[in-house]
């Protein structure tokens, strides 16, 4: 078969010949359509992510065929029988198993879903890793509930626009942050309503007009920014984190933290159960994942430049066969 091989740290990619997958016991093998990149393959490529092996097929997210039968794929490894946490052995499609891009992958065959059959291949490469991690963070960790207000930040990226389109679908009034202006108008042509440019200064003071205070936080960078969500918390507040691309969170008091209520949650990727659910979920509000372009793999340079630029405003995905 080819695929997408990366032989070293900031070595160019490669789509080449590469021996096909031998699938062991309770897997099989998919031909992939389409994969979508995710941050952590930009990572990898970078040599910033731990237990990296070379050479590597990169790729969390792929649909394909399995037979007859059209599917994607559950990235998840090994996150064991807890609802709570996963396994301390719990790994991800793409890093250290070789992944989806690729035209073959072999995956355990109880990791392989029906696509919900009103995405396309690009739609449906799109979802799952970004996805699962958006459900997680909105209903399982944030316990959304209809009419409460949500902000969500960094809107753009794949798991942001996942968490405002399955919060608008269940009922809640999301409100979006972004360095891009441009971003957050599309974001209220979605459905959101409002949001504000958190490199000026009193953005968090525009929040609060705009929305009064915010039930439940979604953030995916930490950072300066986080010390200011206390103060835009209702009593009761959930603040839900899954990322840290802004580091350190300085200057941060308690005080509203035990005044208020609040609670801060960690969370991350999403149980095989959450994985099933967001399915069910998306083809019941019949929800179409954001799609900012589509390259063909052998231009998959262009894909990766893209992705981290930090222009996108949705999943970059690679057309495989």
């Amino acid at each position: 078969m080819k695929a997408l091989v990366l032989k070293g740290k900031d070595m160019p990619l490669s789509w080449e010949e590469f021996p096909g997958p031998v699938p062991g016991a309770g897997e099989a093998v998919v031909g992939i359509k389409a994969a979508a990149l995710n941050h952590r393959d930009v990572w990898i490529t970078r040599g910033l992510y731990p237990r990296i092996v070379f050479p590597a097929i990169l790729g969390s997210d792929g649909a394909g065929m399995l037979g007859g039968r059209e599917v994607l794929i559950n990235p998840n490894i090994g996150w064991g029988g807890s609802m709570r946490v996963q396994d301390k052995s719990y790994s991800i499609l793409g890093m250290p198993k070789h992944g989806a891009m690729a035209e073959q992958v072999a995956v355990e065959a109880d990791k392989i879903h029906d696509k919900p059959p009103h995405l396309n291949w690009e739609e449906a490469a799109a979802l799952p890793l970004a996805g699962m991690t958006a459900y997680r963070a909105v209903f399982t960790r944030g316990e959304l509930q209809p009419g409460e207000k949500v902000l969500i930040t960094g809107i753009g990226g794949g798991v942001a626009l996942f968490a405002l389109q399955f919060a608008l679908a269940a009922g809640g009034e999301v409100f979006v942050t972004s360095s891009s202006g441009a971003k957050i108008a599309r974001a209220m042509e979605m459905g959101a309503g409002g949001g504000a440019v958190y490199t000026l200064e009193g953005w968090e003071n525009e929040l609060a007009s705009q929305a009064g205070g915010f039930d439940l936080i979604i953030d995916s960078a930490g950072g300066p920014g986080f010390g200011f969500f206390p103060k835009l918390c209702n009593y009761g507040a959930r603040i839900v984190s899954y990322g840290g691309s802004k580091g350190a969170v300085p200057n941060f008091t308690p005080q509203s933290i035990f005044w208020k209520q609040i609670s801060i949650l960690g969370s991350t990727m999403a149980s095989d159960r959450e994985f099933a659910d967001m399915l069910a979920f998306v083809t019941r509000h019949h929800i179409h994942p954001v799609v900012d372009s589509v390259f063909p793999i052998t231009d998959a340079a262009a894909a990766f430049e893209r992705l981290a630029s930090g222009q996108q405003f949705g999943k970059i995905v690679l057309r495989v066969g």
